[in-house]
């Protein structure tokens, strides 16, 4: 039985959950992880304590982030990837990213009934997305969830993009690799795949290489291998690489660990592993700078007296845009 059990939700002893979560408790991790995704002050200054407690065991697990054009199989793929680490020995977490659930408060809920077979794995854990809101969103929430799974002794975390657009370059940020899942006919794709997407990417895996569509994928990751050649890469000293799977069959999966483990490999030997990592750490400390300003001057008693006011002296054109913006923030700066 874990130690957290308390009368009262708010009356949770953070700590009591820490030291369940280092001997591998799920519920405390689940309890763990509710109280990081929680809007509420008082829940975000508990789950800080629990944090630091369990800072000293985390940093041990790779990070690998997936994404993926539409219909590219990335749910099917995750649970086969995620079913091989698990058969091998490694114990995995799936994480969700979707920064538009930040709009209704909404989680992705699905994650489990799509990996049916994984979820119900003892070596797999998956979380849905967390909700956006107050003290950082999603940025700090998943990155948070992160160190609780990895102080909870998992090798692995997959971190799956759920959101477009600005979710690629998010979990870019907060993970070691990230994989970009596309489809056959590398031509046809590119047209409509922005270049920075495909800059992001450690790897560009063609899924769904079997039956009749096993040789054009072929044919599409010899076309990639020659478009990414001339890329920047995403990763100093690494050269991104196409292969090809089948997630359905399992084929060529255990190919695409070995990518990764001669990628953490040579990015430990370089230095560049653990640079990225404190570059993430720095972009962090940043990201929650701007997420707690934020909410601060929204907070603002005055600010937020003051700002129907001006936005309606702007919307009838009687106020320049900055001189509204500059009034607004010497009420801020007032400290009245």
């Amino acid at each position: 039985m874990g130690r957290f059990v308390k009368k009262n939700y708010r009356e949770i002893d953070a700590m009591a959950i820490a030291e369940d979560i280092l001997e591998g408790n799920r519920i405390s991790l689940a309890r763990g992880i509710t109280l990081v995704e929680s809007n509420a002050e008082t829940h975000f200054h508990q789950a800080q304590k629990m944090i630091e407690r369990l800072l000293p065991h985390t940093g041990k697990s790779v990070r690998i982030g997936i994404t993926g054009v539409p219909g590219a199989g990335k749910s099917t793929f995750i649970e086969a990837f995620g079913s091989h680490l698990c058969s091998i020995g490694y114990k995995v977490a799936v994480l969700a990213v979707d920064p538009t659930s930040s709009l209704t408060g909404g989680s992705i809920l699905g994650d489990k009934t799509r990996m049916e077979q994984l979820a119900r794995n003892p070596k797999a854990f998956i979380r849905p997305s967390p909700s956006g809101g107050k003290l950082g969103g999603v940025h700090r929430k998943t990155r948070e969830t992160m160190l609780l799974c990895e102080a909870s002794g998992f090798d692995v975390i997959l971190v799956e993009t759920v959101g477009v657009g600005q979710s690629e370059v998010i979990v870019r940020d907060m993970v070691d690799f990230f994989m970009l899942l596309v489809l056959t006919g590398a031509g046809d794709e590119l047209q409509g795949m922005k270049k920075g997407i495909m800059e992001l990417a450690d790897a560009v895996i063609i899924n769904k290489a079997d039956g009749s569509n096993e040789a054009p994928a072929n044919k599409t990751r010899v076309e990639y291998n020659r478009i990414l050649h001339f890329l920047q890469p995403a990763t100093k000293g690494w050269e991104t690489k196409a292969l090809t799977c089948s997630s359905l069959y399992e084929t060529g999966i255990s190919n695409i660990w070995e990518m990764i483990q001669t990628f953490e490999q040579e990015t430990k030997e370089s230095g560049v592993f653990l640079h990225r990592r404190q570059h993430q750490v720095k972009e962090w400390i940043h990201s929650m700078i701007t997420d707690q300003l934020h909410m601060s001057f929204y907070h603002h008693s005055k600010v937020k007296g003051l700002l129907p006011k001006v936005e309606n002296e702007v919307a009838s054109g009687t106020k320049p845009v900055a001189a509204a913006v500059d009034e607004l923030f010497k009420v801020y700066l007032s400290g009245e």
